[in-house]
């Protein structure tokens, strides 16, 4: 599949700053798992416990989207052993044949995963390139402390006197999906007029925001510089948690919004495939799955860990988003050469004033 502009030329960015320095063991002479994930996507301890139990070194870069992701392989970066893209993206990287198959014969906690996920959530449903990690959804957070009169509704970023208080993903599907939904259309459509229709309300919503963030808006309304994100649930019941702050309230939008599954998968040319394997194993352990549950607030469908989590989890509808309200959820999909749509659109957006 031919991919988009944009992300070709992000790599070609990319390609020019990045120099791999990537080795295969350390300085006592230990073998390296290199780790490319998300940031604060992992309970604390966990690296030094596989690194105990491996006798190992873990090396763990982060990035703060699939788009980061796919430009630094695409440009070049070698000696990554484990990666965790979006499950849209792992079709994307699959047909560039940047993921290698799974052997799932060396990863026996597989079994652990729970059928059900696999058959109504997962995408590469018999985890042929890629195994799920977390799953959640992504909604908008608020302080009900500075915000007066709030509806749970994408158009709350229609609101002038919350203007510069207000923060949106720096996302092409999560943001354009927003608008998608608010206007009664599927985040997965390929129509170019529904693309650019959604765009056309962003923009109107533009100049109401203080920015597109994906990460300091977490910081921001802890902080009361922002009033109200979009963001994601889990990253949002760390934040209330964190700051001991019951003034920020995370809300799914009544018109509906986004769920999400993160996967685990082995890029093309990994250098330790078999630590990489003990790493999916070790991550599919109940324990450790129990560990990450409890520590991101997002779902590991992992059946082992279920009975093992606390009470207070198990009724915490951020990760166990109740079905009544499910039904209002869509996961986004790759949407193949249609995706140059959406990068055309969010372009627009990017460059309105």
């Amino acid at each position: 599949m031919k991919y988009t502009k944009q992300l070709i030329l992000l790599a070609g960015a990319v390609a020019m700053a990045f120099v791999s320095g990537c080795g295969r063991s350390s300085d006592e002479g230990k073998p390296v798992l290199h780790v490319y994930n998300w940031s604060d996507y992992m309970a604390e301890g966990l690296l030094e416990q596989f690194e105990a139990e491996n006798n190992c070194k873990v090396v763990y870069d982060v990035f703060d989207s699939n788009e980061a992701l796919y430009a630094k392989l695409k440009a070049g970066a070698t000696g990554y052993d484990i990666i965790f893209p979006s499950s849209y993206f792992v079709s994307v990287m699959v047909e560039e044949g940047m993921l290698q198959e799974i052997n799932k014969a060396n990863i026996p906690n597989l079994k652990n995963i729970d059928p059900e996920f696999l058959e109504k959530v997962s995408l590469d449903k018999v985890m042929k390139y890629s195994v799920p990690y977390l799953s959640g959804t992504t909604g908008i957070a608020y302080r009900k402390d500075t915000v007066k009169d709030f509806d749970s509704s994408w158009t709350v970023y229609a609101r002038e006197d919350l203007a510069g208080r207000m923060t949106l993903l720096d996302d092409i599907r999560e943001v354009l999906g927003s608008g998608l939904i608010t206007l009664g259309y599927s985040v997965n459509t390929t129509s170019e007029s529904e693309i650019e229709e959604a765009a056309d309300l962003v923009i109107s919503w533009k100049k109401n925001i203080a920015r597109f963030d994906n990460e300091g808006y977490k910081a921001g309304v802890a902080s009361k510089e922002f009033w109200v994100v979009q963001g994601y649930g889990g990253d949002v019941q760390q934040v209330i948690d964190e700051n001991e702050d019951e003034n920020i309230v995370y809300t799914l939008p009544k018109e509906g919004f986004t769920m999400w599954e993160d996967t685990v998968a082995i890029p093309t040319g990994a250098d330790n495939v078999e630590l990489a394997e003990k790493f999916i194993n070790f991550l599919h352990s109940a324990e450790v799955a129990v560990a990450n549950i409890e520590y991101n607030y997002y779902l590991c469908p992992n059946t082992a860990a279920y009975p093992l989590l606390s009470e207070e989890i198990k009724a915490n509808e951020v990760v166990f988003v109740p079905k009544d309200k499910l039904v209002k959820g869509e996961q986004i999909v790759d949407v193949g050469k249609d995706l140059a749509k959406y990068n055309k659109a969010w372009n627009r957006v990017k460059a309105s004033k």
